[in-house]
This record gives structure tokens, C-alpha cells and sequence, in this order.
């Protein structure tokens, strides 16, 4: 396997490899995309759930968050999941979501475990976003980056429980017990 260059990136979307919506060649970086966040946050209501905690069998609570244009202050100690502006295909390359350095430099982080993605996923992305002290973060600001790797061997497209998410969505782990 070997990880596309941003001329290659580029080339993938031109010639239909790799759909990123939308799409702008600024974006683009040596060996990767830099993706943006949506207006949308979701935040897990903990005091709404039996035992105060959150359960792995329960499909469990959640408020919506919109990011004002003055931006929104997030604060440590909160799991924030947001929403990338862009939709991205990627039904031969396999996809990897990671923080950029300047926003990292803030102290905040993009995703805490899934920026793994799989061959074939379809939709936007979901970032599972903390942060190590009160930040003021806005809608519209790159705040990670997406890199392409090539495969070998049989494609089996993802075809699990995000498949074609177009928002925020929290997790879907409750699905696997039943």
C-alpha cells in the first residue's frame, strides 16, 4: 500500500477516483486534504442517562450544537462530535483522517480513536473532537486533514452502520447487540 500524493489526490477527483464535495484544489496538501468543520455539534446529555454514564447498549442521548459566525467556546472534559463540510467517495482508495498540526498547537484534538476509514465509505465524516482547555472554534476552518491510501488485493466496499452519513452521528455501537 502506498499513500497518494496531493498531484495524485487531485488527479483521483478529476477523473472521478475520489469524490471530496465540495471540493477545492487549496485544499490540497503534499500527501493529503485538509478538510473543513460543519456548523453542527453534537454533545452526549449524561444527565439524561440511567446511572449518569453512557451505556454501550443504549442508543444514548444527545443535544445538537450549531457553531454561531462569533464561534463557539468548547471546554475539556466534554466528547464534542462534529461534522465535516465535506462529503467525501472513496470506493478504491482507503481513506485516514488526522488532526493538522495548527490545530493540535491548540490543544485540540480531532479524533480520539476512528480516523481509520474503509474502502467504499460514503458520506461526511464524524469527528470525535476534545480539547485540553476552553476554545473558541468556528465553522468553516480546517481542522483536519484526509490522506488516500492505494490497496492490493479484493475490494469489499464498506457497507456498515455509517454508510452514507450526511451529518453528525453519534454511535451506533448498540447495534451490534442486538
Amino acid at each position: 500500500m502506498s499513500i497518494l500524493t496531493g498531484a495524485a489526490i487531485h488527479d483521483c477527483v478529476v477523473t472521478g477516483q475520489i469524490t471530496i464535495n465540495p471540493y477545492n484544489v487549496k485544499q490540497v496538501n503534499p500527501n493529503s486534504y485538509n478538510l473543513k468543520l460543519g456548523k453542527k455539534l453534537l454533545i452526549y446529555r449524561v444527565d439524561r442517562m440511567p446511572d449518569a454514564a453512557l451505556d454501550m447498549r443504549a442508543e444514548n442521548f444527545t443535544e445538537e450544537l450549531e457553531i454561531p459566525e462569533e464561534g463557539l467556546v468548547l471546554y475539556p472534559n466534554i466528547l464534542y462530535l462534529g461534522e465535516t463540510e465535506e462529503y467525501t467517495d472513496t470506493p478504491h482508495h482507503v481513506p485516514h483522517i488526522e488532526g493538522r498540526s495548527s490545530v493540535g498547537r491548540l490543544g485540540m484534538q480531532v479524533h480520539v480513536t476512528a480516523g481509520f476509514g474503509d474502502v467504499g465509505f460514503k458520506g461526511k465524516w464524524t469527528l470525535e473532537i476534545t480539547v485540553v482547555h476552553p476554545l473558541r472554534v468556528y465553522a468553516g476552518v480546517e481542522v483536519c486533514q484526509i490522506a488516500f491510501q492505494t490497496v492490493w488485493g479484493t475490494i469489499n466496499r464498506y457497507q456498515g452502520k455509517y454508510l452514507n452519513q450526511e451529518g453528525v452521528v453519534a454511535s451506533h455501537l448498540f447495534k451490534d447487540f442486538k
